[in-house]
């Protein structure tokens, strides 16, 4: 998914944990299910912004060096403006677009 175009808010909402907990039936569940989601998100969003650093690593910088590099410091800034990987674990998990699958409860289905 492609975070910088979406349109999930980077402020906080309110929900209603039982409305969202419907699926499952379990509002813990429901939160494990997001919560995994999130470090998902998190780990992707680490990696992509570790590999746009890596450009400007330099290991025989000075100190006025270290302060002088804007491009660092913009994409820096970027990414923490994109919304929480809570945010967006959330939105998916309202859009349906998380699978998830629980194999104690399948195991008692047989």
């Amino acid at each position: 998914m492609d975070y910088k175009k979406s349109t999930i808010p980077n402020t906080t909402v309110t929900r209603d944990m039982n409305s969202l907990a419907e699926e499952t039936g379990n509002v813990y569940e429901t939160v494990m299910i997001i919560a995994k989601r999130s470090n998902q998100i998190s780990v992707e969003m680490k990696s992509e912004l570790d590999k746009k650093l890596q450009e400007f690593a330099s290991y025989t910088d000075n100190l006025e060096e270290v302060f002088e590099n804007r491009e660092q410091i913009e994409i820096s800034r970027y990414y923490e403006k994109l919304p929480k990987s809570t945010l967006i674990a959330t939105q998916e998990y309202i859009e349906g677009k998380v699978y998830h699958k629980n194999p104690a409860r399948e195991k008692l289905k047989k």
